[in-house]
């Protein structure tokens, strides 16, 4: 009999995903499989909570939520010394990593997704003493994830996250930010609008923002926006839809397993949608860590 512990935060996403639990639970009963279900209540709650559950007897973890969930059953796993795998069934408002992967969200489907129990291990990105397993960012619009209030994300979804980019981009805009950047593959310094340190192509909803990242690759990939006027910039923006943007003068892009950024201004970083701390800082990738079914 198999033992599956579904985390899940019940402020992602919509009161649908509610239902599709509810008929989850379900079809692994009906099964034979024997269900857990725990339900977060407080940051860190589900990063505890896999502890626990990897100490234990159980054999596949459901994390059910955004990207924010996610990131704290990747930190549970990084913690404890059995690396149980992980479904995800995407809740979020975004929900970047699941939709690299192209993670099912029909219930039917990711049910059969978990019987065939396929499982890929997976990067996890490091910044300073947390893991990330989607971006870590610096810069314009990086703070929009946390800022947005969980009661908008509720009701307007992905536009609260919209609403709010677009009352920082006019403040932001005329306040790029001098940073260094100390890599094996990148050394400058140089004033920037925006930095993302990413495991997947998927951030922020744009699908191709980082059009090269895998994973399973043992690498980060680091996108560079670098000071630019409206028109530039708004160039940058409509090519990000086709990837193609890390092809404009004002874009740096390069994959690199450890990097530096260090800066005399008030940067915070925005690690998978939570607030991160502050530059300076290093990121590096920790190759394999995460067990994913898929």
């Amino acid at each position: 009999m198999k033992k599956v512990k579904i985390i899940s935060n019940p402020s992602s996403g919509r009161q649908l995903i509610q239902r599709k639990l509810d008929y989850l639970c379900k079809l692994l009963i009906d099964d034979g499989y024997l269900v857990g279900k725990f339900t977060t209540e407080k940051k860190d709650d589900a990063m505890f909570e896999t502890i626990k559950t990897c100490k234990e007897d159980w054999d596949i973890i459901i994390a059910c939520g955004g990207d924010g969930t996610v990131n704290e059953v990747a930190k549970g796993i990084a913690n404890s010394d059995r690396k149980v795998p992980v479904a995800i069934l995407s809740a979020g408002t975004v929900n970047d990593f699941a939709n690299h992967i192209n993670l099912p969200k029909n219930v039917t489907e990711f049910y059969n997704m978990i019987k065939r129990e396929k499982t890929i291990d997976v990067d996890l990105g490091r910044v300073n003493d947390e893991c990330f397993v989607n971006v870590a960012a610096g810069g314009l619009l990086a703070n929009v994830g946390y800022q947005v209030q969980p009661q908008a994300k509720a009701i307007l979804g992905r536009m609260a996250y919209y609403l709010e980019g677009l009352k920082e981009i006019p403040r932001q805009l005329f306040e790029p930010i001098n940073v260094k950047f100390e890599s094996e593959e990148y050394i400058n310094k140089e004033e920037i609008l925006l930095f993302l340190i990413s495991n997947s192509s998927s951030i922020g909803g744009f699908k191709r923002l980082a059009p090269e990242a895998n994973v399973s690759d043992g690498y980060l990939d680091v996108v560079i926006i670098k000071k630019s006027d409206m028109q530039d910039l708004a160039n940058i923006f409509f090519s990000i839809f086709r990837g193609e943007h890390i092809n404009h003068p004002n874009v740096s892009y390069f994959k690199s397993k450890k990097i530096t950024i260090s800066t005399e201004d008030n940067v915070s970083i925005d690690i998978d949608g939570e607030y991160g701390g502050k530059l300076p800082a290093t990121f590096e990738v920790v190759p394999k860590a995460f067990k994913i079914i898929i």
